[in-house]
């Protein structure tokens, strides 16, 4: 069991090794939504982001006060607090494009016609333990009724979120986005990546090297510049969030030439 283990733990080194050598993946942030007739986490942004074929588009999930998980990024939208207003009253929102705010289970079913490209679900933060528990059986059951559990990669500001989240689903990949934690302490939450801020690692480019000792995979958000996209690719970072998922596209295709 023990050679088993070592063989897995050296397989995956060397394929995140491999991975960061070919350049970063690149991660749409809430979709591709930079462009005409889009929004941020609406369905045509991740339609987009499958469209141009980005390894992920990243996406918010809130629960409403009834139990109905949406997607859509700010705790408070045009005056109504998302985790104490009813689906009837949010689904009213418009996003920019004209779209309501989608259900998750709407987005789901949106994802399952994107290609490969792999859905970065981020659980926010909730008022409660209780709550956040509640939201994590509730997304996972979804997740895994869309057959898409192995599409489907979590993320969360939340340390109680990504324990229940590991609790429940111990073999999904997730990654914890807050800088508070070094990688050996994301590593005992049970995640099976980091996701930092760029400037975490300006700050401990030793850190990326650490994680992929530890088996770990990076990603760093939200990279909008190019030298800081060339700077992340030559530290060699495993993923890129972005909202400019084609510009980062151009880099990596330019540095693989040579």
């Amino acid at each position: 069991m023990k050679n088993i283990l070592l063989a897995w733990l050296v397989m995956l080194g060397f394929c995140i090794q491999l991975q960061a050598e070919n350049g970063p993946k690149v991660i749409a942030h809430r979709g591709y939504w930079n462009k005409e007739n889009s929004a941020q986490n609406s369905i045509v942004a991740l339609q987009e982001a499958g469209g141009i074929k980005c390894y992920g588009s990243e996406f918010d999930v809130q629960l409403t006060s009834d139990g109905v998980p949406v997607v859509v990024h700010d705790a408070v939208v045009e005056g109504i607090v998302i985790e104490k207003s009813i689906y009837e009253d949010v689904k009213n929102i418009r996003l920019a494009n004209g779209e309501g705010v989608p259900t998750l289970e709407e987005y789901l079913k949106a994802g399952k016609k994107i290609g490969k490209t792999r859905l970065i679900l981020e659980i926010k933060p909730h008022s409660t333990p209780e709550k956040e528990t509640r939201v994590v059986e509730l997304v996972l059951q979804m997740v895994k009724k869309a057959g898409l559990e192995k599409k489907t990669e979590y993320i969360s500001f939340s340390k109680h979120v990504l324990k229940e989240i590991v609790r429940c689903s111990p073999r999904v990949r997730s990654a914890y986005l807050s800088s508070d934690l070094t990688p050996a302490q994301i590593k005992e939450l049970g995640c099976t990546g980091v996701d930092y801020n760029y400037a975490v690692i300006q700050q401990h480019p030793s850190w990326v090297e650490e994680c992929h000792r530890l088996g770990m995979t990076v990603n760093v958000w939200t990279v909008d510049r190019p030298e800081v996209m060339k700077e992340m690719m030559e530290k060699g970072v495993d993923y890129i969030t972005t909202n400019e998922p084609v510009l980062l596209q151009t880099l990596i295709k330019g540095k693989n030439r040579y």
